[in-house]
Parts: structure tokens; C-alpha cells; sequence
């Protein structure tokens, strides 16, 4: 199957490959609508969803310069005003600059975008800090209601693209000179556990592992047919999958109680709500 000459991978639609192939045809080549929702009850699904864009949009806003106390007022909901407290004590009580060191420049929601294979490859930083010895930090706001296993973390594919790409297309933000993986570090930190980051330095052997792996994807996706995109085998993540009744794997979504968004066990489902944010309809 031949996507358009146009398109470009993300971590969430290479995600969707390595975790379901009919998912990523559905979603991607074929444009399906979403026939379902992932998971009940959905107001409560929307609110939670609608709470991490705005925590994002809230960081955002504070890195490129308005003063906090600005923004606090606009953190109304329980959820939204515990995770703005934790980021704010984070960034002015010495956390954000003990990760990024003293004189980092910031740059917020920062896209890079590089070749892969006959497509590309975008991703969208929400934040990367860069210090005068050419150190680069990738941190990425997660608002998560638990934390995830640094495993499974390790095995996400944002995890590896992110690093990656910035070795590959960030010398515009390093005074013309590519990062050495070895500068790099990708970080997740966690608005709901503020004192319990998840911390991945890279290095070069790690470098040319991605761009195996990256490549390979994609030269696989070229290589199948129409017909070569099964289901996934594990049926645990149908049960938060917006086209379970058009796959048949059930009409009914999944508790929202019950649902774990990062997967702590092996093989469940999982939804991560900023990706989902991220995907254009």
C-alpha cells in the first residue's frame, strides 16, 4: 500500500502500526470516521481529554512569558489546578532548571520534521532546552492518571522518535552543528506526579538502532497490499478502540474507571489522551 507522497509519520501513527495494522489503515490511508467512542463514560472522557489540552496550552503560554500568576485563574477544575500548582512549583522552585541547567534557552511546542524513507517524519516537542555546551533536553508533559513502568515507557515509539529526530534535524537550534546523541536526553514528567520524572539519556548506538527500526517500518507499510493489515491478536485493546464495532470486536466501550492509560500490565489497553488530541479529523 502506497501512502500519498505527502504524508508524514508521527510517533502516534507509527504507534497505531506496532500496536494494531488495521488500526493504522483505517485511521490513516483510509480516513475511516470514528464510529465509536473509546471509552465510558464519555462526558467524563471529553472533560479529562479537554483538561490535558489546556495544561498544555496553560505551560506553553508561561515558557514563552506570561507571568504565572496570570495563568493560574484559568486552572478552575480540581484536576486542572493540582496539575498547574505541581508545574509551577517544578518551574520556579529549581526542578525545571536543575534538568535543562541555569543558562538553557527554551523553546516550547517546537516542531522538527526530517526524511523518512520516500515520506517524513514530524514530531512536535512540547518542550526542548538546549545550554551553551550544546546539552539538549526533551521534556514532555504528561498528564497520565498513573504512572507508568519505565519499561514500558522505554518501548513507546516517542520515546525513540523524539531523540531521534533531533539528532537528524535539529543543528538549526545548535549553532549549525548536529547534536551528538550523546547530548541528548529525553524526559517525561509527570503533572499528577511531579517528584517522579522518567528520564532517558541517549546515545549513538541507540541513534542507529531507531533509524534501523524507523526505516524498516516504513519500508514495510510500502510493502503491503490492501489485504496485509490484520487485526491486532491482542483483543484487550479493542475493548478502547474507536473502530471495535467496525471490526467486530464489540459495540461496547471500556470503563473509563478501569482504564489504564499506560498499560502497567502487559498487553492492556491503553489510550494516551494527548495523542488523541493530537489527531486531525
Amino acid at each position: 500500500m502506497n501512502l500519498p507522497p505527502e504524508f508524514q509519520f508521527s510517533q502516534g501513527s507509527l504507534q497505531d502500526f506496532v500496536d494494531c495494522r488495521r488500526r493504522f489503515q483505517l485511521r490513516y490511508p483510509l480516513h475511516q470516521s470514528w464510529p465509536a467512542v473509546p471509552s465510558e463514560p464519555v462526558l467524563e472522557l471529553e472533560r479529562y481529554m479537554q483538561q490535558g489540552a489546556r495544561f498544555h496550552r496553560m505551560v506553553q503560554q508561561h515558557l514563552l512569558g506570561l507571568p504565572a500568576e496570570r495563568l493560574t485563574p484559568l486552572a478552575q477544575d480540581d484536576n486542572l489546578s493540582r496539575w498547574w500548582e505541581n508545574y509551577v512549583n517544578f518551574s520556579q522552585g529549581g526542578g525545571l532548571q536543575a534538568l535543562a541547567g541555569a543558562e538553557a534557552r527554551y523553546y516550547p511546542e517546537i516542531t522538527l520534521t526530517a526524511p523518512l524513507g520516500s515520506y517524513r517524519l514530524l514530531a512536535k516537542l512540547d518542550l526542548l532546552a538546549v545550554n551553551p555546551q550544546g546539552r539538549a533536553l526533551i521534556l514532555d508533559w504528561k498528564t497520565s492518571r498513573k504512572h507508568p513502568r519505565r519499561q514500558w515507557l522505554a518501548e513507546r515509539l516517542q520515546t525513540r522518535v523524539y531523540p531521534y529526530l533531533l539528532v537528524q534535524a535539529g543543528a538549526f537550534l545548535n549553532k549549525g552543528t548536529p547534536f551528538q546523541p550523546e547530548q541528548v536526553e529525553m524526559v517525561y514528567w509527570f503533572a499528577g506526579y511531579p517528584d517522579q520524572p522518567v528520564r532517558f539519556p541517549y546515545a549513538a548506538s541507540a541513534f542507529q538502532a531507531d533509524r534501523e527500526y524507523l526505516a524498516e517500518i516504513v519500508a514495510t507499510i510500502d510493502r503491503l497490499g490492501e489485504d496485509d493489515f490484520p487485526l491486532t491478536t491482542d483483543t484487550r485493546r479493542c475493548e478502547y478502540c474507536v473502530y471495535r464495532s467496525l471490526c467486530e470486536r464489540g459495540g461496547k466501550a471500556g470503563s473509563l474507571d478501569e482504564l489504564d492509560i499506560f498499560g502497567e500490565e502487559e498487553g492492556a489497553p491503553t489510550i494516551d489522551f494527548e495523542q488523541t488530541l493530537e489527531i486531525e479529523y
